[in-house]
Formats: structure tokens, sequence, C-alpha cells
């Protein structure tokens, strides 16, 4: 495994870390913003939230979280773990069918492929949930929303790779045709 960085240089190299999540979105659609971080779980950590939105409308949003405990107290195996949520409703026809979490779960671990994001002890959920309205919200019809929860152990401390793979799956959680978000990852990460 690469050098992620010790306790005596834990602030550059989280820094490092950190500088994938600021740099700018993969698409269009999506909008990325720094959002305040856990302050319990790790030593050190940073966080952003994205939202997808097509035609004025928000369809998917999502959160992207990167932990660090250069003296390996935490019980994830290594120093860093990257925490992510991704939300987007769904079609009730879609909603509905029983290959959903499964299909759910390829497009993260498709978009890690793609993007060339080196990771180990991958692990998560995929929940949907379908909300009604009833009294004066009866009008409103019913909804579907697929939540996924993953995190990871990244295998360096560029995570370039790890936030385009994020992006990724936001796309294709709502829906969006593929782009070539690999490519957009390798320019990105060019000086």
């Amino acid at each position: 495994m690469p050098d992620v960085g010790s306790a005596a240089d834990a602030g550059d190299t989280f820094r490092r870390a950190v500088e994938a999540l600021n740099g700018p979105s993969l698409r269009s659609e999506i909008t990325v913003r720094e959002i305040p971080a856990p302050g319990r779980l790790a030593p050190h950590a940073a966080a952003v939230s994205a939202q997808v939105t097509v035609h004025g409308e928000e369809i998917a949003w999502g959160r992207l979280i990167v932990l660090y405990d250069p003296e390996g107290t935490r019980e994830w195996p290594g120093p860093f773990r990257v925490v992510c949520q991704v939300n987007s409703e769904l079609e009730s026809d879609i909603a509905t069918d029983p290959l959903l979490g499964p299909v759910a779960w390829s497009w993260l671990t498709d978009a890690l492929a793609s993007c060339g994001a080196a990771h180990h002890t991958l692990s998560g959920t995929v929940t949907r949930a379908t909300t009604e309205g009833f009294g004066t919200k009866a009008g409103e019809g019913a909804t579907t929303e697929v939540e996924m929860r993953a995190s990871w152990t990244p295998e360096a401390d560029d995570l370039t790779a790890h936030t385009a793979a994020w992006q990724t799956l936001l796309a294709s959680a709502a829906g969006l045709p593929p782009a070539d978000v690999a490519d957009i990852a390798r320019q990105r990460a060019r000086p």
C-alpha cells in the first residue's frame, strides 16, 4: 500500500487529499459546495455536498466525507476512509423492481472502477423509501426515493478519482446519460 502519511505530516497529507474535494464539478448539472464535516468521527475530516439539477429541478443530491486518522486508532483499515451518501427520486415502476438494490450498488462499483479509484473494504446499503401524502397533502401523490450509503478505504491520498467516482454515482442515480468522466477526471488531475 502506498504511503498515505503519518502523524508527523498529517496536516499536509490531509490537505493534499482534500484538494480533490474542492476541484470543479465533472458535469455542468452537478453543483458541489463545502459543508461542515462531522467532528467526532476522526481527528481530521472534510465534507462536501452536491446536487444534480436538470431544467431547474433538483433530481439527486449527496454528500462525500473524507475521514483521516494518521494514528490508525479508528476501526477502519487504513488512515483514510471515504463515506458517501446519494439520494434520488425514482419513477414508481422502477421503485418496485426487485433488482433496484443490486443495480444501484453496481452504479457505485462501476463508478469506482471507471474512474480508477483504487480502494478496498467497500461496504454500504441501498434503501428505497416511498412517501405518501394524507390529509392536506393527499393530492401530492406518492414519491419513491433511493438512498445509497457507502464507505471505502482509498489506497492513496490523492482522492481525485474517488471524488470523480462519487460524482459519477450521482449522475447515474439521477439518470443522466453517461459521460467520459474518467477522461474528465484525468484532465482535472493535471497541473
